[in-house]
């Protein structure tokens, strides 16, 4: 089994039941949920004229390769009626394969670890809670490492 850690994020209608409802598919066809973060509230980025997200982080084990793995995170983003009209425009659910074991992967249609992980408050926050000792293959620093560093002040707010 190989440890990834996924993103999930949502901004239009009921953001909180998608992730919900996405990590219950994912647990169903991609692997065993071993963790989650708490859900946070977070500004919009990349694009600001839009409503805050709501994200989660979660451990999966899985035994998919990440091509494998790719694939069915896609397929779970088109169950919620993902749409892929604008780049970072609102969506109903978006799901970022974040790490994987610590693999470096740059293929056309996926890369790992994710290309902007290392300077998004809304990733880092999230998988800092659950995985604060993980180390980032390229830079070889740790997750609470990275957020220390971290430049990005956009608003992320840890709900209860």
């Amino acid at each position: 089994m190989y440890t990834t850690y996924i993103l999930l994020g949502s901004n239009l209608g009921d953001s909180k039941k998608y992730i919900s409802d996405a990590i219950a598919e994912i647990a169903g066809r991609l692997g065993t949920i071993n963790a989650k973060s708490s859900l946070y509230q977070t500004a919009s980025w990349g694009k600001h004229d839009q409503p805050d997200f709501i994200n989660q982080v979660i451990e999966l084990k899985t035994s998919l390769n990440p091509e494998e793995l790719l694939k069915g995170v896609l397929e779970i983003e088109n169950i919620f009626g993902r749409q892929r009209l604008e780049k970072w425009g609102s969506r109903t659910i978006d799901i970022d394969i974040l790490l994987y074991e610590d693999q470096i992967v740059n293929d056309h249609d996926l890369i790992i670890p994710h290309p902007y992980l290392s300077v998004r408050r809304f990733s880092l926050m999230p998988l800092s809670e659950i995985a604060p000792d993980q180390v980032h293959p390229i830079s070889k620093k740790s997750i609470t490492e990275l957020l220390l560093e971290l430049t990005d002040d956009l608003y992320v707010k840890r709900l209860t």
